[in-house]
């Protein structure tokens, strides 16, 4: 049997993705959300019927004939459904609708939702939404946007052009070849730009038909599904309800599910059972976080649907985890083993906390494609004994000595630990940005060791003494040095070409002015306790810093990066006269 695609909307907050749906639909949730901004997860079924009324003359324009059963629609607040809607090796989401406003272009969480579909290998098709913001746009009374484009002025045509390939720039630099759906030519290399405004409904028509004409194209083997089979599903949000105590939305992706079936998933401390008591499925074009006098009662469930599930027992359920009734054999096996690859760690790395095991993975994979290790992994709130974990790391790896909060919080104890051992939080609701925050305190990390590391070690420098520049011959002797390579500090070590101690350069002067540092090419005057120039050293001498054994080991392994080709030369050199003045 072909089940309908699992569509996820995705898009920057204020882009209009529950607007969107809400033309669709034809309810009024977005003008209930809090500001205007989704909260909460949902689904909507999408009936062929309904795509037939809504692009009827769409339809017969292209040619083209839906086979599918409808679309089933997720709304989601940013990455949170798409995360979520998980099994292993991949995401559950056939398609996915980025959703762009073409007034503001892409924005944070739209490259966000880009690195998360490139990740996944999900297609999708971008939603160009607002485009009756276009200054001089009629709005018509047609869901059609060939249709509406065609009665438009020409500079606002052109106006909506210039908008269209920004949005094609920005794919571009992405990685995406893409185009305005009526011209592109094969639609598995370019992305499908549709022009839409979910206020007015122009191009909503030609939105519903190109998404479920790719899907039904390109993803029909995945479509096709054996509905009779053991149910498997994805926990989308779990919540109290009136009535019915703790329920979880469950998007059923394979398979039935009926009431008094037992079911397995995924907790924070292995894998659970519960009995359906209910099963409670939205109508028609109706929010699954509708109220429940907006759903019925059914028996079964086949795929793919949005259900709400209620029984005793999911009180610690995870969103994310997912869901498989006990009738599949290997279950606990199947479910275990998916944990126990979210929360695979390794010996060094950070501290990683989020609120659900969808959003763990897409960080865990993210963080792991820009080289960063996990030690330690986690769902909820950051704990006193993380920070004190991320404070033991130090000692094995001072980077990884930090803890990444993603859209949870952190414990008043560990807020008070954090600050008394000095281990950051880094705390974020945003994917992309919560690694740019981490990526940024590691580059000031390291920067203050390279100027801690500049300050205190001494580096590898050779110096030359300058014929008739001795201005004073003790207490302390003053002379004048050429830096022949590397760089001179005050307070260094010099030794001779025999590897004899000299003295410790007491301070450098150039123009008469102190100075800390001279590097290579640069002349100046240093002064030097202990020793007699004429005795010691002479005119056209050659000096070498004196490093010990420890500042050799610090400079060849950690602070290697902090030499160039040449000072790691002079580096062997003066290890070699070294060990030969011994």
């Amino acid at each position: 049997m072909i089940r309908q695609p699992i569509i996820v909307v995705m898009g920057h907050v204020d882009h209009g993705k529950t607007s969107l749906l809400d033309r669709i639909r034809s309810s009024t949730i977005a003008s209930r959300e809090a500001g205007g901004i989704t909260q909460h997860i949902g689904a909507s079924e999408v009936p062929l019927k309904v795509i037939e009324d809504v692009a009827g003359p769409v339809l017969k324009q292209f040619g083209a004939k839906i086979t599918i059963p409808g679309l089933l629609f997720i709304d989601t607040p940013g990455h949170e459904a798409f995360t979520n809607l998980r099994k292993r090796g991949g995401a559950v989401s056939d398609l996915a609708i980025l959703v762009v406003d073409v007034s503001k272009s892409f924005e944070p969480q739209t490259y966000e939702a880009l690195d998360i579909l490139k990740e996944y290998k999900t297609p999708f098709v971008l939603a160009a939404n607002k485009i009756d913001l276009i200054t001089g746009w009629r709005a018509q009374k047609t869901s059609s946007f060939v249709e509406s484009v065609a009665k438009q002025e020409k500079s606002v045509a052109d106006a909506l052009e210039a908008k269209i390939y920004e949005l094609v720039g920005r794919l571009s630099e992405a990685g995406f070849s893409s185009e305005r759906f009526d011209r592109i030519k094969d639609f598995r290399k370019e992305v499908a730009i549709l022009p839409v405004s979910a206020k007015t409904g122009e191009g909503i028509a030609e939105l519903l038909v190109f998404t479920a004409g790719i899907a039904q194209k390109f993803l029909e083997a995945r479509l096709n599904i054996e509905v009779k089979g053991p149910g498997k599903g994805s926990v989308l949000e779990k919540k109290e309800e009136k009535g019915l105590g703790t329920t979880i939305d469950v998007i059923l992706y394979s398979g039935t599910l009926k009431v008094n079936d037992t079911v397995a998933f995924g907790t924070p401390t292995g894998v659970a059972k519960a009995k359906i008591r209910a099963l409670l499925k939205p109508k028609a074009l109706q929010e699954m976080r509708e109220s429940s006098s907006k759903f019925y009662y059914v028996d079964s469930v086949s795929a793919a649907s949005g259900v709400k599930v209620s029984g005793v027992g999911f009180e610690d359920a995870l969103p994310g985890s997912l869901l498989l009734s006990t009738e599949d054999k290997n279950y606990e096996k199947e479910i275990a083993t998916e944990m126990k690859d979210v929360f695979a760690t390794e010996q060094s790395g950070i501290i990683l906390k989020s609120d659900t095991i969808g959003s763990l993975e897409a960080l865990s994979r993210l963080l792991g494609n820009e080289g960063v290790k996990i030690s330690k992994k986690g769902i909820g709130n950051v704990s006193k004994r993380d920070v004190l974990d991320a404070f033991a790391m130090r000692a094995i790896d001072p980077y990884s000595a930090v803890v990444l909060a993603f859209n949870v919080s952190a414990d008043s104890d560990a807020q008070t630990e954090s600050e008394a051992a000095n281990v950051k939080i880094i705390g974020e609701n945003i994917i992309y940005k919560i690694i740019d925050d981490y990526k940024e305190w590691l580059e000031n990390q390291k920067k203050r060791e390279r100027e801690d590391a500049t300050k205190s070690i001494t580096f590898p420098c050779i110096v030359k003494i300058l014929p008739n520049t001795a201005f004073r011959i003790s207490h302390p002797a003053i002379f004048g040095v050429d830096v022949v390579a590397g760089r001179l500090k005050s307070s260094v070590l010099l030794m001779n070409q025999q590897g004899g101690v000299i003295g410790r350069v007491r301070e450098l002067q150039n123009n008469g002015m102190a100075v800390t540092e001279a590097k290579k090419g640069e002349s100046v005057a240093i002064s030097i306790d202990g020793i007699t120039f004429g005795r010691q050293v002479k005119d056209n001498d050659v000096l070498y810093a004196h490093i010990n054994d420890e500042e050799e080991q610090l400079l060849r392994s950690k602070f290697s990066y902090l030499l160039n080709d040449e000072e790691k030369e002079l580096l062997n050199e003066i290890s070699v006269i070294k060990r030969s003045g011994k």
